[in-house]
């Protein structure tokens, strides 16, 4: 599979500092290979050409370039080759010319396999023939000279064959970066760190096989296929591991990253730019009118026209930076350098432009514009929230006022001030005792019997009165703060949720769960610590989230609702119908229920045919081995279509607004078809509360 981020099969345009870097390896490594052949003289060479032993070790240096070992980083078809044991066996017992003979032949058959372009094979020849270089100079002044290869190597010999792997391994690695950097324009010293770690490992690995591939070609050359096994399996391992980490990093639909890569590679491009002191952009695009489509033609072409999008942006980027989908039809570029603000604008003006052709799907041409706003580190924000939040607001006023792009400015941005304002204010109220929370019941539709509660948390400010959590909560995800503010819920929830299950109210009250939460790898143990805490069963507790998290970053926080399941937290999609996210998807997932969005049923109720898109939606829950849920219900008419279609649940103002703890007892013995618990002390309680507020 070629990797449609890379522009290494794009040739450089002659005269640019690529091609004259390109061309100058090249051209040494041509040389290099010829000297060493006219070394060896015309008569070897026709002799190689009958030897059993060398053919057999082309056919493994072929299979190894057809098979690379890839890290994180790298392309599928990039990385350490498993070609290496063999051909650098094969310097060791036979000297530098069979070695790079062998290893040139195995490159351009791999290259031509792979459809690579001519000049990215006579590079990667010219690499291997340098590197080579290098390891055989150290291989003649550590090693005695023998007579009539092949050189059989003993243990005395170890030290200096692994002094010369690692004179290989540096020449390879320098060569190779060198290039990946004048390419991306990036600083050799970021290039070279790059996985350097597993690099060194892998590349350990294959080199310490060489010895003994040696020895099995002076003592038995049929022994020498053998090694295709371990081999195998080393490049089984590693393609596993790194198809598990880009599944995790990448958008399921498009291939591109997601928020977790984006947010991983904007801190290591801040953390760089801060010590050389340079320019960091984030551009954020909205398609406009992308909604359209998918309600017109529904989701499967909404899809493809976004794995076309996303092909798009890809080429018109510059090489280094990261396209993103944050979701739905929202989509991030990271700028690692940047000179200045007219360059970022530059760049968003490719990718609108690449956008401006009609896209053909169906017989029907598409036309999409996008909105696209600009934010700089350090003109604009010091930190990847502050970026995304700046340029979210420059994206929005492109909307707004249809100027296509806008580069983030402080006197558009019409809450920046009143939002840092509140931000500070909202670090005191989670000292400060502030946060209150409410409980809305759930409510079956068979019998009217309440089924759960939902936590909602309120802010009582000091000034402003209580605010609903839209007015602050979306602060909190985007801010450090969203642990503690976890910490928070949680422990105002769980201790209420064990007094009710003593008192015998044995009811699952769901928490919330934001993006920010589920990304956290460590969320599984607060909620487990926390339960412990608080004594109460994981199956009173119920995490809901949303489809937008789901449709963002499904692959990324799929491990960690795995864990929270096996804790025997159960789980719930909430606010589905609000965007893209298919039901199919959540096929193997840990949910257990799926809640309607009060938009989605309000919606879709309005016409017949919105009437069977819910009515197949609820199916397809029920198929699924889930329950369905309303949100928003309002009047008994909407509850009795719900109940109709097989809903197994609804909240909204028909059965309870949100109550206060104190309210929640009496409206479950009064309403909810609960039995008092024994401290419950019906309307006396009730009428306290009031004499109270």
């Amino acid at each position: 599979m070629l990797d449609p981020n890379s522009t290494r099969d794009i040739g450089p345009r002659a005269g640019t500092p690529l091609w004259l870097y390109l061309a100058g390896i090249t051209l040494a490594g041509g040389v290099l290979l010829g000297a060493a052949l006219y070394s060896y003289g015309l008569g070897r060479l026709e002799q190689l050409s009958t030897m059993p032993l060398v053919w057999l070790m082309l056919c493994m240096a072929v299979i190894g370039e057809l098979r690379p070992i890839a890290t994180p980083r790298s392309a599928p078809d990039q990385g350490a080759p498993t070609s290496l044991p063999f051909s650098f066996a094969l310097l060791i017992s036979l000297g530098l010319p069979v070695a790079v003979l062998v290893q040139a032949v195995a490159s351009v058959i791999a290259g031509t396999v792979r459809g690579h372009a001519p000049h990215r094979v006579a590079f990667n020849i010219a690499q291997y023939v340098l590197s080579f270089g290098a390891a055989d100079v150290l291989l003649r002044l550590l090693l005695s000279p023998v007579g009539e290869p092949p050189r059989s190597v003993g243990g005395p010999d170890l030290a200096a064959v692994a002094l010369a792997g690692a004179a290989y391994f540096v020449c390879n690695v320098v060569l190779v970066d060198s290039a990946a950097a004048i390419h991306e324009r990036a600083p050799l010293s970021v290039m070279l760190r790059k996985d350097i770690g597993q690099r060194l490992f892998v590349h350990g690995v294959l080199l310490s096989l060489a010895p003994l591939v040696s020895v099995a070609m002076t003592q038995e050359i049929w022994l020498v296929p053998l090694f295709v096994f371990p081999l195998a399996a080393l490049y089984t391992s590693a393609t596993l591991s790194v198809k598990r980490e880009h599944q995790a990093n990448h958008d399921e639909l498009t291939g591109l990253a997601n928020r977790k890569l984006l947010i991983l590679r904007t801190q290591e491009a801040l953390a760089e730019a801060q010590q050389r002191k340079h320019r960091v952009g984030l551009l954020l695009l909205d398609l406009d009118r992308f909604k359209e489509v998918n309600d017109t033609l529904g989701h499967p072409t909404g899809d493809r026209l976004l794995q076309t999008v996303a092909r798009r942006l890809i080429h018109s980027v510059r090489p280094g930076d990261l396209v993103a989908r944050l979701g739905g039809d929202e989509f991030a570029v990271l700028l690692p350098q940047v000179r200045d603000a007219a360059s970022a604008r530059e760049v968003a003006a490719r990718l609108r432009v690449s956008l401006a052709e009609p896209m053909r799907l169906d017989g029907m041409d598409f036309d999409l514009e996008a909105s696209v706003g600009i934010a700089l580190y350090p003109n604009h924000a010091p930190d990847f929230e502050l970026l995304m939040q700046r340029a979210d607001v420059a994206m929005y006023v492109a909307k707004e006022r249809r100027t296509g792009v806008e580069l983030y400015e402080p006197d558009k941005d019409r809450n920046s001030t009143a939002r840092l304002s509140l931000f500070g204010e909202l670090r005191r109220a989670l000292v400060d005792d502030e946060l209150l929370m409410y409980y809305q019941p759930k409510v079956g539709l068979a019998d009217h019997r309440a089924v759960g509660l939902e936590a909602l948390v309120r802010w009582r400010h000091p000034q402003r009165g209580v605010l609903p959590p839209e007015e602050f909560v979306p602060l909190v995800e985007q801010s450090y703060l969203m642990r503690s503010f976890t910490h928070e819920v949680l422990e105002r929830t769980l201790p209420q949720v064990a007094r009710w299950w003593e008192e015998g109210v044995r009811l699952p009250v769901a928490v919330n769960l934001s993006a920010r939460e589920l990304l956290d790898p460590t969320l599984p143990d607060i909620v487990a610590a926390a339960l412990r805490r608080h004594g109460v069963a994981p199956q009173a507790l119920r995490l809901e989230i949303s489809e937008r998290v789901m449709v963002a970053e499904a692959d990324a926080i799929t491990p960690t609702m795995l864990a929270l399941a096996d804790l025997g937290v159960s789980l719930a999609l909430d606010d589905f119908g609000t965007g893209y996210f298919t039901l199919a998807r959540l096929n193997g997932l840990p949910v257990e229920e799926i809640k309607l969005d009060e938009s989605f049923v309000r919606r879709s109720l309005a016409d017949p045919d919105g009437h069977l898109i819910v009515q197949s939606a609820v199916d397809l829950v029920g198929t699924l081995g889930m329950r369905a849920v309303a949100e928003g219900v309002e009047t008994e008419g909407v509850a009795s279509d719900m109940r109709a279609m097989g809903c197994f649940a609804a909240q909204g103002r028909y059965f309870a607004a949100p109550l206060q703890t104190v309210d929640v007892v009496p409206w479950l013995v009064e309403h909810g078809g609960h039995r008092p618990p024994a401290s419950y002390r019906g309307s006396e309680t009730s009428e306290e509360h009031s004499r109270s507020a």
